[in-house]
């Protein structure tokens, strides 16, 4: 069954904030903000941009970095001390402290003093839970010395997040140079995996490059990362921008893959809009996304969308609409919902029933589960049966359990009934 998306149009990553906020501390005496990080598998599979300071600041800070002396200002610290200093910081449990004393650590370390620091910081073995520091860190090396990050990055670390934000942080004062190492160390016939980070820098910072980069792609997973790396500088720019930017890429996959990422945050504004754009669209796009714009639309006026939907001509698309409308109805009131789907059979779906007995089985499961029977093929219904008898066992016992003995002459009762014996058998 099929659970509509979050308001989100992708899981933008939080750590390029992170970035954006140490290149703009970098480059000026006003240290500000915190971001929070996750995974690094997960990480490079997933990229947002926020850029907090432009360009052309940074090369002074580069420059200032680089002429400091391999001491730093860290006085008479021996190196083993100025790690275990940063071992402190990163044990501790305040989050707002850690980074204020890693920022202040950060100011003190030399280009030639990161590499120890980076591989002190991942020795301790937290670095899942301590992601925007690492991404501080390798930021501040990139600004020092990227190639001596990425050579380190690219020979000790797997995943992608490192090298990924030292290019993205690279791109922001040199984007020639860090386009230049992403081809020169990219092997192979298949898409180059350097650039999504690239891309979600310039998307900021020079769009249209960024859209070169990205359509010159072929399809694969690391065009993915891209263009989820790339799309929140075009939602920034407002949803008519926005929908002419994806409208005008030439490639069907791509232009399909972008109408499907941005549907659902386009219709938290304009659902009218947005769902006009995929009727004008065909595609998967619009196979797989107007249910959820539809549902985000009769979220806040279910007049409005239900009107929408009754106006389409028969067919796919009407139906996946009132898949959509059945789904928010059910989260605000089942009996409306269940009138709805009763008084529209022609048009309704299994995706639909499963849609309502879904979203309708918090409130009401007992007319949730007397609309499982409606479905077409008899091993959905058993499927639907378990899920949802077994969730209704776990929370409500009692209840579950008088439902079963008054519906026990239906064939998927006894079939579940008869499953729950055989288990317990085992």
């Amino acid at each position: 069954m099929k659970i509509p998306p979050t308001t989100a149009t992708i899981a933008v990553a939080l750590t390029i904030g992170a970035i954006g906020f140490l290149v703009g501390r970098l480059s000026g005496p006003s240290p500000s903000g915190t971001t929070a990080g996750t995974r690094e598998t997960q990480l490079s599979r997933t990229r947002g941009s926020s850029r907090d300071a432009d360009a052309s600041s940074h090369v002074s800070s580069l420059a200032k970095r680089t002429a400091r002396p391999e001491g730093g200002h860290s006085g008479s610290a021996t190196a083993e001390e100025k790690l275990k200093r940063l071992e402190a910081i990163m044990r501790g449990d305040n989050a707002l402290d850690r980074n204020r004393a890693l920022l202040a650590y950060i100011d003190q370390l030399a280009p030639g003093d990161f590499e120890a620091a980076i591989a002190r910081f991942r020795g301790l073995g937290i670095t899942d839970s301590r992601f925007s520091e690492y991404a501080m860190l390798l930021t501040a090396w990139s600004q020092a010395d990227p190639l001596a990050a990425l050579a380190y990055a690219t020979a000790n670390t797997r995943g992608g997040f490192a090298t990924k934000t030292i290019l993205s942080s690279w791109a922001a004062t040199d984007p020639d140079a860090a386009i230049r190492w992403a081809e020169a160390n990219h092997t192979g016939t298949g898409a180059n995996p350097y650039l999504a980070g690239i891309i979600g820098t310039l998307g900021a910072t020079d769009p249209a490059r960024a859209s070169a980069l990205l359509t010159g792609m072929p399809r694969s997973n690391e065009r993915g990362e891209a263009l989820d790396a790339m799309l929140p500088h075009v939602l920034a720019q407002g949803n008519d921008a926005a929908r002419a930017w994806i409208s005008a890429l030439t490639d069907d996959s791509l232009r399909n893959g972008s109408m499907e990422r941005a549907a659902t945050q386009l219709a938290q504004t304009d659902p009218k809009g947005t769902a006009d754009w995929l009727l004008a669209n065909p595609g998967d796009a619009t196979k797989r996304r107007l249910d959820d714009v539809l549902g985000i639309w009769a979220s806040t006026n279910p007049t409005a969308a239900l009107a929408y939907y009754e106006a389409l001509p028969k067919g796919e698309e009407r139906s996946n609409a009132l898949r959509g409308v059945v789904a928010a109805l059910a989260n605000q009131d089942v009996g409306a919902a269940a009138k709805l789907i009763d008084s529209h059979a022609g048009d309704v779906t299994d995706g639909a029933i499963a849609s309502f007995v879904w979203h309708s089985f918090g409130s009401d499961p007992a007319l949730a589960l007397n609309y499982i029977g409606r479905l077409s093929d008899p091993g959905s219904q058993d499927r639907m049966y378990s899920r949802t008898l077994d969730t209704w066992l776990s929370r409500d016992a009692t209840s579950a359990q008088a439902w079963l003995q008054k519906n026990n002459n239906s064939g998927n009762v006894q079939r579940y009934l008869q499953s729950k014996a055989a288990q317990g058998q085992q």
